[in-house]
């Protein structure tokens, strides 16, 4: 089994309003896809965890260089419609089942359940170079 992070980007996909102005059984319906998946994964031991993220108007960004203060803004300041709006960690037998899963969290309903194609970046996790795995 490898571990794997699905970096959900809200890019906009087939859908440019922001969810703040979807219908609530838009909303809804999305959220309780979200969950559904959640629980297959879960019932089949694949799910690490999962959680969705706040917009990045809440967002800090943090430097340090190792004296004085570290510097923290505000950000990121996304040029477009791409922000982080949540991630799945897996523990999947292979990386096409991880794809698999990727597609199908892309595909999330939104306005009138149309599926979105957000941008799932799949990413096995591993530890650093010359560590023991």
């Amino acid at each position: 089994m490898t571990r794997y992070l699905l970096l959900q980007n809200y890019e906009g996909g087939n859908c440019d309003v922001p969810m703040s102005e979807w219908a609530p059984a838009d909303v809804t319906a999305h959220i309780d896809f979200q969950l559904a998946l959640n629980a297959e994964l879960a019932g089949l031991g694949e799910l690490v965890g999962a959680e969705g993220l706040t917009g990045p108007e809440h967002a800090k960004i943090v430097r340090f260089e190792g004296e004085g203060a570290p510097i923290v803004t505000d950000g990121p300041y996304a040029e477009g419609k791409e922000w982080l709006a949540g991630y799945r960690m897996i523990d999947v037998a292979s990386e096409e089942r991880a794809l698999e899963i990727a597609a199908r969290s892309s595909a999330a309903p939104g306005p009138d359940g149309v599926p979105m194609g957000l941008t799932i970046e799949v990413r096995p996790l591993g530890g650093a170079p010359g560590a023991e795995q």
